[in-house]
C-alpha cells in the first residue's frame, strides 16, 4: 500500500507541473511589452530592445532591465497584475519565434 500512494503523489506533481506550465504568462504576449532604441558604439548606432512599460522589469540595483528580442520569447512569469493578453499564447509565441532575428542587429540613425 505504501508503494501505491508513492505513485499516487508522483502522478499527482506531474500533473500539476503540466497545469502549472500552461498557466504561465508569457511577457511576449502582453500589450505591455514595448520595443524601444537602446544607444551603442559612438551613439549614432542602436539597437532594439524591449521594455514592460509598466516597469515590472527591474534589476536589483533598481535599474529598468531591457531584454533582447530572442530572449522575450522565453521570458515567462507566474502571476503579472498589469498582464494584459494579446491573444491566444501558443499561436502568437509561434510566430513571434519564427520572425523574430537569432542576433542582434545594429541600426544607424
Amino acid at each position: 500500500m505504501l508503494e501505491e500512494e508513492k505513485s499516487t503523489i508522483l502522478l499527482d506533481e506531474d500533473e500539476g507541473s503540466d497545469e502549472l506550465h500552461e498557466e504561465k504568462i508569457y511577457c511576449a504576449n502582453c500589450i505591455h511589452c514595448k520595443v524601444v532604441k537602446s544607444a551603442v558604439g559612438n551613439g549614432s548606432q542602436y539597437q532594439l530592445r524591449v521594455r514592460c512599460s509598466e516597469g515590472m522589469w527591474m534589476k536589483k540595483t533598481g535599474e529598468e532591465k531591457f531584454h533582447k528580442y530572442f530572449t522575450l520569447a522565453r521570458r515567462s512569469m507566474d502571476e503579472c497584475t498589469h498582464y494584459n493578453s494579446m491573444g491566444e499564447t501558443r499561436v502568437f509565441l509561434k510566430k513571434l519565434r519564427a520572425n523574430l532575428p537569432t542576433k542582434d542587429e545594429i541600426y544607424q540613425t
